[in-house]
């Protein structure tokens, strides 16, 4: 009967029962094992790829305009947008504009950020360096060489494209358009600024000397060309977050890595072509694509009014050939859209309402770091002086 009645006994009634028999014995009474803690299980951290450099392409000079991809990573606490463009090897008005909605000094732990690392090729001669003030990109097509000389390319041969971001000069101090050429090349050069330079910089009660030599505080950094175009110069910088903006009085700069990377390889004699399209038309898997940038302050071209007028005559004789046939036609209504938003990402004209949140949303998620294979090997990166110096070791 006792052995029936413990058995029909909860759990609770037990505990109570053996309680009463220890107090009985003199026995204290021993506090029943509190249960195990519950198993916390955390929710998966997202993957993220490899990030991709965007430097150097291959492509068939008859069939692909358009190069690079557009990425996706997510800032971190200590990020600016700057600080992502040059890990990225973009410039600031290139990643500003393609986040018109992020501060671009506050962009927030765990922010998406979009990296506009595609591209449309600018309309022009594919030989040499290639300068689109409107994007702010530099372009360089390695000639083709046998023993010395240049030759031709076969047909179908692939030809290589370098691509870079770059500073421009300011209003007032306009890099000039057209044709000229590289005439000589200096490494640690010495930086002889012009009156009207000096003066703009006395007026501002921020003189400057008369002679800048090799060293931290030479505008020019490192590495050097001179065009052909009497004071204009490609050439590196001391500040390398004045890359992606107007900011020069007319030359060209580089990151510093950048510059040095096309030291090596850009020699005398090499044929610069400077344009100014805001608007590119591009050829790509049989898709014609458009890419929306902005219009500088002073381009006096009247793109308001003569928008489609103008766009049309971008269009190079072989990108209205392939469309015709492939019996394809531009949809304006997408374009003028497109044009609208001029978010900088490539979109396709030819393949229905294609927007700029689609590319997005199908672009790869990558780490928050300097690509394998790029130029820079972050070594002034700010984010790393917030690192621990353990964390930072197994960076290169």
């Amino acid at each position: 009967m006792k052995r029936r009645l413990l058995a029909r006994t909860g759990p609770a009634a037990m505990a109570v029962i053996a309680a009463v028999i220890a107090a009985c014995s003199g026995r204290p009474p021993q506090r029943p094992e509190p249960p195990p803690p519950p198993v916390v299980v955390e929710p998966p951290k997202p993957r993220f790829a490899d990030p991709v450099a965007t430097l150097r392409f291959e492509i068939d000079p008859e069939q692909d305009d358009v190069v690079g991809t557009v990425q996706v990573t997510v800032a971190s606490k200590t990020d600016t947008l700057p600080d992502i463009a040059r890990r990225f090897n973009v410039g600031y008005e290139e990643i500003v504009r393609a986040n018109p909605k992020v501060d671009p000094w506050l962009p927030g732990a765990g922010r998406e950020i979009v990296v506009p690392t595609r591209f449309v090729l600018p309309n022009a001669p594919r030989d040499g360096i290639v300068i689109n003030l409107a994007a702010m990109r530099i372009y360089y097509f390695p000639a083709k060489l046998v023993k010395g000389k240049r030759v031709p390319r076969t047909a179908g041969e692939k030809q290589v494209v370098y691509t870079h971001p770059i500073g421009i000069g300011k209003i007032g101090w306009n890099t000039p358009e057209g044709r000229t050429t590289i005439i000589a090349r200096e490494k640690d050069p010495t930086w002889r600024p012009s009156a009207a330079v000096r003066k703009e910089h006395a007026d501002n009660d921020d003189p400057i000397p008369a002679v800048v030599g090799p060293g931290p505080d030479n505008p020019l950094g490192k590495f050097k060309f001179t065009l052909g175009w009497p004071s204009y110069l490609i050439h590196g910088t001391n500040k390398p977050y004045g890359v992606g903006l107007r900011s020069s009085h007319g030359c060209i700069r580089l990151y510093p890595e950048d510059i040095e990377a096309f030291f090596r390889m850009v020699p005398v004699g090499t044929p610069v072509h400077v344009v100014n399209q805001p608007y590119l038309f591009g050829w790509h898997d049989g898709q014609l694509y458009l890419q929306p940038l902005n219009v500088l302050e002073d381009d006096r071209r009247d793109w308001k009014r003569a928008q489609r007028k103008l766009l049309q005559k971008t269009i190079s004789p072989r990108i209205e050939q392939a469309l015709k046939a492939q019996g394809l036609a531009i949809d304006w209504d997408v374009v003028a859209r497109q044009a609208h938003e001029a978010r900088g990402l490539p979109l396709s004209v030819t393949r229905g309402d294609t927007r700029a949140e689609d590319a997005i949303a199908a672009a790869p998620r990558v780490e928050n770091r300097v690509p394998t294979g790029s130029n820079w090997d972050g070594a002034d990166d700010p984010s790393r002086a917030a690192q621990p110096a353990v964390a930072r070791a197994g960076q290169g």
